[in-house]
């Protein structure tokens, strides 16, 4: 479904992204964490077109964004909902008509269109409030709306940028165990990025992104097994500080290079020296300083 081949995002002197080799598989639910500025919102924006990369390649359903023409991009985005932070409603439009809006700006005739609208409502839990304009609505109704718009046309992707950002706790994880609903049943990829680890428990799969490089891959372990996948771009486990359903894996990019966890190399005292010792002792790849 989604794909980057060594893609790197520069703003003039900024580097937002560093070589990113991440691929998002078709009906997954996966978050991108990382602090704030690690580049995960540029790495969404690259998925819905909003920009594009200045080097590498990345392809979202097939499709090569490098080369996308501007109506085929429009295309390709119908296909897809965005969830932003501060959710994006229209003031003066109820719950109903704020997820229309969309529809009817694509010319869908209302015939078709409502039946969309009340589904996508009902999904979200918001079925008493068809009538009800934003500024009636909870912050977490309000992020239950966004998410009624990007689900109304039934997009086999969407995207949501820190939808869990301005709700409490409980709100979180009713949103949460909504995303992961629409995921199940609906059979949509759902891509969220998040500064917050602890959430990370609503998912099989959490990228951690961090100085615009993917730096570890965080993997759910079934209890009735050892591991969950085998995925071709990860290597050695180590368990996870923050959730002991998941482990931990440095990745491994696809000529070869292997990220090492930032607190490892600060361990060995080897930030600033460039260069490692590397050995394969007893099937294992040992690192060492210099």
């Amino acid at each position: 479904m989604i794909h980057f081949y060594n893609v790197h995002m520069q703003y003039g002197d900024y580097t937002a992204l560093k070589d990113i080799s991440i691929s998002v598989e078709k009906g997954e639910f996966v978050f991108i964490t990382g602090p704030s500025g690690a580049g995960k919102t540029s790495l969404l924006r690259l998925i819905f077109g909003m920009e594009r990369p200045s080097s590498g390649q990345l392809l979202v359903n097939s499709i090569n964004l490098n080369r996308i023409s501007r109506n085929a991009l429009d295309m390709l985005r119908r296909k897809m909902g965005f969830i932003f932070q501060d959710f994006k409603l229209l003031p003066k439009l109820t719950v109903f008509e704020n997820v229309a809006f969309p529809l009817e700006s694509m010319g869908m005739k209302s015939k078709e269109m409502r039946p969309k609208v009340l589904a996508a409502i009902e999904m979200v839990g918001l079925k008493q409030k068809l009538k009800s304009f934003p500024n009636q609505l909870s912050g977490g109704e309000q992020q239950r709306v966004a998410i009624g718009i990007a689900l109304a046309n039934k997009p086999p992707l969407i995207l949501a940028d820190e939808p869990t950002g301005a709700v409490d706790n409980k709100t979180t994880e009713d949103i949460l165990t909504l995303f992961k609903r629409v995921s199940s049943e609906l059979g949509i990829t759902i891509v969220i990025v998040t500064h917050d680890r602890q959430v990370s428990s609503f998912v099989d799969r959490v990228a951690a992104i961090r100085d615009g490089r993917t730096s570890s891959e965080f993997i759910r372990i079934r209890k009735d097994s050892t591991q969950m996948v085998e995925g071709e771009n990860i290597s050695s486990k180590n368990p996870s500080p923050d959730d002991n359903t998941h482990e931990e894996y440095a990745v491994i990019d696809r000529v070869g290079r292997l990220q090492i966890p930032a607190e490892y190399y600060k361990q060995l005292g080897i930030e600033d020296k460039g260069r490692v010792k590397v050995s394969l002792e007893d099937g294992q790849i040992v690192i060492k300083a210099p």
